[in-house]
């Protein structure tokens, strides 16, 4: 590992149960209770997240309602409010501009920070963070829990560490310990196909790992076996990326009765073309792969996509090509309890790339 990569000073902030947080900060009343926001108390569609009472019943997000709710009879579902978590999302980027120029948002709860050059607290990591927890607590009356360290990895392995309201240092010579003694299934990167894999080739641990060779990995993982073999050994050189490019921009919904009229879901996928359209617009974007989800009333899901050279600008564009992809999503007599549009491969005018962050 070289120099610049042991000194560099990188926090990762992530906020506590973000949406549920804002809704119990926002209502006394649901302080102290399980709490789902999204998903309904009849069962129908998914949680979109839990508050911290919640999870210990094994509510999470993306469980289907009826399931959640079998886990904790109790709970106390709300509608989502994204205008609201948006606009508190606003505060946090402002709150951070404070500390550094250099700020990747991974999603409205979650940024990477690059304070390497920052001459704040005496240019102390850990106490920047610190710091910037305590100014989010108080602008804005919510948690955060914070990773330092010399890279992107092994700062959100910390701030995973100390959850709720942590902050957890890993520095330079307690790093390949600290991986080391780690699932490789909580390593950010590895997801759960990719973990499932490494346990049949005997790899558990971080530890384990590190105990394969590099020719190894590639064999068993391609390309992305160097990406592993240096995770294990506390090495990630990827840089604090600010204004990140957006991939795609859309909308979804999970309707409380299953549609069976493909005039009723014209209708809602019109309602739906005109919420792309309107993000598009806003930022001058426009995106040449416009995707739609089909979920059915068994939970199975479906895409149907369509390329347009001239590109989708707005609603409008969107609107002329619903027709063709519904009919080759549907068959006679299915039931449909969500609908999604989006648009990808965006053309994002640079200067405009913030407003498109982060995905819904």
């Amino acid at each position: 590992m070289n120099t610049r990569q042991r000194t560099r000073r990188i926090i990762h902030v992530d906020m506590d149960a973000f949406y549920a947080a804002v809704e119990q900060r926002d209502d006394p009343a649901l302080r102290g209770h399980p709490l789902a926001v999204g998903g309904s108390p009849d069962g129908r569609g998914v949680v979109a997240a839990a508050s911290y009472e919640a999870r210990r019943y094994g509510v999470r997000s993306a469980m289907p309602s009826a399931h959640a709710l079998r886990r904790c009879p109790g709970l106390v579902f709300v509608r989502p409010r994204f205008d609201v978590y948006r606009a508190v999302a606003d505060e946090l980027r402002a709150i951070f501009a404070e500390f550094t120029d250099l700020i990747e948002p991974l999603s409205l709860d979650e940024a990477y920070l690059d304070v390497t050059a920052s001459g704040l607290a005496g240019g102390s990591g850990t106490r920047i963070a610190r710091a910037l927890r305590q100014r989010i607590r108080l602008e804005t009356g919510l948690t955060a829990s914070a990773g330092v360290s010399y890279n992107k990895f092994l700062a959100k392995l910390a701030s995973d560490m100390d959850k709720p309201d942590g902050l957890c240092v890993i520095p330079p010579g307690e790093a390949e310990a600290v991986v080391a003694g780690l699932p490789v299934a909580r390593f950010h990167g590895i997801g759960p196909a990719t973990a499932a894999r490494m346990q049949q080739l005997g790899i558990a641990s971080g530890a384990d790992l590190r105990a394969r060779s590099l020719d190894e990995l590639v064999a068993a993982f391609g390309r992305a076996g160097r990406h592993y073999w240096q995770l294990a050994r506390g090495v990630d050189e990827r840089p604090v990326q600010p204004r990140r490019a957006r991939k795609s921009v859309g909308a979804e919904r999970t309707f409380r009765e299953d549609l069976r009229d493909p005039a009723a879901m014209d209708e809602r996928l019109a309602a739906l073309a005109d919420e792309v359209g309107q993000r598009l617009a806003r930022s001058e974007a426009a995106g040449r792969t416009l995707t739609l989800k089909v979920r059915f009333s068994d939970f199975r899901t479906i895409t149907r996509s369509t390329t347009c050279s001239g590109g989708f600008h707005g609603s409008a564009d969107i609107r002329t090509c619903l027709p063709a992809l519904l009919e080759r999503a549907l068959a006679a007599g299915d039931r449909v309890r969500l609908l999604g549009l989006s648009v990808a491969n965006l053309d994002v005018p640079v200067g405009r790339q913030a407003e498109l962050w982060p995905e819904d």
